[in-house]
């Protein structure tokens, strides 16, 4: 054979093997290229947040584009922060997310300086309440610090403890538990929780120290008139289910557990299920309410949330079960569910929502007629108050499918979206990014959280925003990362 077929031979079976096993060959230029651009989105952003939107490490939920004005709940001044999601814990989760990709002590520094912020507001009583006040003249509370007065109310509201109970915990183990302000906190606030978890394994809306012992029975229908009799002024001492108290603790000690791998914190968390099993309405209304007194029976909580079955709060108890028997393995924790299903799916109204609440015994579903700060029961839905959710979406089709597939055993999954699913979200994200690291958002009427009270068309940076693209761009490059 002559030479030059000789070496004509050799590169046409160099092709072939190379096409024949495409793991050798070079990685994708777009792959490659996609993530160049999202490292560097992620640290153009937050640079800009860290330096220019954090005031003392923290963050609150919104920001004009000039960064004058700031608001929580409510307007904000620049010393004041916001632990209620999607606040500083929120961000600061962020920030773990982008080292947890990287590896890089930049991000994990922003964690700490939100982190720091939080432990600055712990409140005596361990957990936190929705904001922190760094001016010692503006609206403090007891803080541990000793730089607070005023009130010592831990609230688990709106995932107030519960998340930043979560960045500390996360972050102490980003340290390997070496950061001891970090990691004496999040254990202070552990302990603070446990204490505040009742026999039936409950929890209230709010505590100032260890919870009494109260008894343990099975919820029941009042027994006299609830229209008029029985309205608790402290429901918050009680037993709380609104606005998914159950699921943020379920959550936070689920991360306890995996971090710290005390089963103190497991136990909690069946104690918690159990009681969610007590908390069961009998027939005919298999599902939950909002509030329980300590006799267990449904509570009013504010004068336009009626003792009533509360569809929203059954449907994230559902999940909530769900999410322990994940976590346990034990399938009491889904025997509520397929009754509560069938009850929520008969109660679905005609247009495919479920009403808000549904009237004890009756079912009918009940609504609110409001004149000035009056509100009335009625079972008429033509003219609501607007600032309430009266009729949820039904997620009933969705649980559904995920309480069969338990229920059959099949594998329960947290695996990552694959790289490619992400790709299209991930460049929207990175073009989105403006010049000075920010992503703009404009109001377009949509309902927020805290309830800012902009104009159409008005333009505004959002933590939740930032948090969830700083989040989804971690996770395409942990899915893209080599081994």
């Amino acid at each position: 054979m002559k030479s030059k077929d000789k070496s004509l031979s050799i590169i046409v079976a160099i092709m072939l093997v190379l096409f024949s096993n495409p793991l050798t060959l070079p990685a994708n230029n777009e792959q490659i290229d996609l993530r160049e651009q999202s490292v560097a989105t992620m640290r153009k952003a937050t640079t800009y947040f860290r330096t220019e939107v954090a005031s003392h490490g923290g963050y609150v939920y919104y920001y004009s584009i000039d960064l004058k004005q700031r608001w929580g709940e409510g307007t904000a001044t620049a010393d004041q922060i916001w632990v209620q999601p999607p606040g500083t814990p929120t961000v600061g989760m962020a920030y773990l997310k982008a080292y947890q990709a990287t590896g890089e002590k930049f991000y994990l520094d922003a964690a700490t300086n939100a982190a720091e912020a939080l432990i600055y507001g712990q409140l005596q009583s361990g957990g936190w309440t929705n904001s922190i006040d760094f001016d010692p003249n503006g609206r403090v509370a007891l803080y541990r610090n000793g730089k607070g007065h005023g009130k010592n109310n831990s609230s688990l509201d709106d995932g107030q403890t519960q998340s930043a109970i979560q960045l500390l915990v996360l972050a102490d183990k980003a340290y390997g538990f070496k950061h001891k302000k970090i990691h004496e906190s999040a254990l202070f606030a552990l302990d603070a929780l446990l204490a505040a978890q009742f026999p039936n394994g409950g929890f209230p809306q709010v505590w100032t120290g260890p919870v009494e012992q109260q008894p343990v029975i099975k919820a029941s229908y009042p027994d006299y008139d609830w229209r008029t009799e029985e309205r608790v002024k402290n429901y918050w001492n009680m037993y709380t289910l609104n606005d998914n108290v159950p699921g943020y603790v379920t959550e936070t000690l689920i991360d306890a557990h995996q971090v710290y791998r005390d089963e103190k914190y497991k136990t909690a968390l069946r104690r918690l299920g159990d009681f969610l099993l007590l908390a069961q309405m009998p027939d005919p209304q298999p599902a939950w309410a909002q509030q329980y007194n300590y006799e267990m029976k449904p509570i009013w909580a504010r004068k336009f949330e009626p003792a009533a079955i509360a569809s929203d709060e059954s449907q994230e108890v559902m999940e909530t079960l769900m999410e322990i028997y994940a976590a346990t393995g034990d399938g009491k924790y889904l025997e509520p569910i397929r009754s509560a299903l069938a009850y929520l799916k008969r109660s679905l109204l005609p247009d495919g929502r479920l009403a808000r609440f549904y009237e004890l015994k009756t079912n009918k579903p009940l609504y609110m007629f409001r004149r000035g700060d009056v509100y009335t029961l009625t079972y008429d839905d033509s003219n609501l108050p607007s600032h309430y959710a009266w009729k949820i979406e039904s997620r009933l089709a969705k649980l559904e499918a995920r309480y069969n597939r338990l229920k059959h055993n099949s594998p329960v999954t947290t695996a990552s979206r694959p790289a490619e699913d992400m790709e299209q979200q991930v460049r929207q994200i990175n073009e989105n990014l403006d010049e000075k690291g920010r992503w703009i958002s404009i109001y377009q009427g949509e309902s927020l959280t805290g309830q800012p009270t902009f104009i159409l068309n008005t333009p505004y940076i959002s933590s939740e925003v930032f948090s969830r693209n700083i989040e989804t761009l971690g996770e395409y490059l942990i899915a893209t990362k080599k081994n």
